[in-house]
């Protein structure tokens, strides 16, 4: 199969600097400098950071955005199947001409100059988002916030920091307020800023930011209120009370998320209808995904199949809760994660709803935790695991032992995107 234009100009990215993660923005600054500063041609932006949930919270908030009869760019990452879903101009996915047509320009800018793959695509992204007109531009931070190639502009209309915990702690610190602080710096002077519920750590260091920085802050708990109550949503701030119908993405965390893009929404002045549709009409992959026919499904055809790319302890946390709400019924895991996560942690909430896994290493990536080490902690934890040599092979064996199981395939975006693939 030949490879796309794009894959070929992404693939001589992957060459320009011997680290994948390096945070600073010097190099960023240098090529952005290189294009003429197309950063300062972008429509309203609205900057999202957060360990959980910024994902989801932003295509919530895009959702609500688009009923309301704007047009809407988006940037989020990782992808899962085509590297095209990371950039979305004004409601649909950047074309394989119009991709390549930025990618190529931004390598010839960068002159063969160090810089990492995540920030020059970053970067071409902003270039494609300032020649396309848009109403609003929503950009989800990468890793952290302070250094991330996304925090490039003085004066966004907004921003968001959705909920903080120990993630990616070998570049952002190994303490939920050194985290957090790396997530605050995506706070500029004057800005306001909508805060998702912290623990007391995190949120004492936002709200310091915030305060030496004059952010005008709206605080989950503080200023705005959501919770389910007879599977509705409820939400309240100083304007009123809504009851709208649950989030379309399940799980209870979802409530929360649905309730960051509500105030966001409400910030703006959108009425009930954009909130509504935030809930229902939002869609998100590999986040608790009820996976259709396919390649992989049909080897258990009586089996339910479920994906989510949620990778830490926390995340860990809220699929456990997801689960309870399901009917009751056999969940056998496949899990693969990335070597730098932290396994133990992952493993512990999901104990006592799982009755086996297989620990399966993440097909073409460098850094996957190996599908040997995954069973060892989740037999360490007390979860009942062999290993398998891929997901097909894992779904057989689950097949074979209990063909009517709940088959959920979770761990990393990276694993999920190798499924989504897999299952046309």
């Amino acid at each position: 199969m030949t490879k796309a234009s794009s894959d070929i100009i992404l693939d001589r990215m992957m060459a320009l600097h011997p680290k994948i993660i390096d945070l600073t923005l010097d190099r960023v600054w240098r090529l952005l400098h290189a294009l003429g500063n197309p950063q300062n041609d972008l429509p309203p932006v609205i900057h999202i950071a957060g360990t959980n949930g910024k994902g989801s919270t932003q295509a919530m908030f895009r959702a609500g955005l688009e009923a309301a009869g704007k047009t809407v760019h988006a940037y989020t990452s990782p992808h899962l199947a085509r590297f095209h879903e990371r950039i979305r101009l004004a409601g649909v996915l950047i074309s394989e001409d119009y991709l390549t047509e930025v990618l190529d320009e931004c390598y010839e800018a960068n002159g063969g100059g160090p810089i990492t793959y995540f920030e020059i695509t970053t970067v071409a992204a902003i270039l494609a988002f300032s020649r396309v007109r848009a109403d609003y531009c929503l950009l989800e931070v990468g890793l952290g916030g302070r250094l991330d190639a996304t925090n490039i502009l003085d004066e966004p209309l907004l921003t968001i920091i959705t909920p903080v915990s120990l993630d990616h702690t070998q570049f952002l610190g190994d303490t939920v307020a050194k985290i957090a602080g790396e997530k605050a710096g995506i706070l500029k002077r004057l800005r306001p800023a909508i805060i998702t519920a912290q623990t007391d750590d995190a949120m004492e260091v936002i709200e310091a930011r915030g305060e030496k920085l004059g952010c005008p802050m709206l605080v989950q708990g503080q200023h705005w209120h959501v919770e389910e109550e007879r599977a509705r949503l409820i939400y309240q701030d100083e304007t009123g009370l809504l009851d709208l119908p649950p989030p379309a993405l399940i799980g209870a965390h979802q409530f929360q998320n649905a309730g960051t893009a509500i105030t966001a929404l409400r910030h703006l002045g959108f009425d009930e209808a954009a909130c509504e549709a935030a809930c229902t009409q939002v869609e998100w992959p590999a986040r608790m995904q009820r996976l259709a026919d396919g390649a992989l499904t049909s080897r258990a055809p009586e089996a339910e199949f479920w994906l989510d790319g949620g990778h830490n302890a926390a995340c860990a946390a809220t699929l456990a809760e997801t689960l309870t709400r399901l009917p009751k019924r056999p969940t056998h895991l496949i899990c693969g994660l990335m070597n730098t996560k932290d396994v133990a942690g992952y493993m512990a909430p999901l104990v006592p709803h799982v009755s086996s896994l297989q620990g399966v290493s993440i097909p073409g990536e460098v850094n996957t935790l190996p599908g040997e080490d995954t069973a060892k902690a989740a037999t360490e934890a007390g979860i009942e695991a062999t290993i398998a040599e891929s997901v097909s092979d894992a779904i057989d064996v689950i097949a074979q032992r209990d063909p009517n199981a709940r088959i959920l395939i979770c761990g990393s975006l990276y694993l999920a995107g190798a499924v989504l693939r897999e299952n046309v």
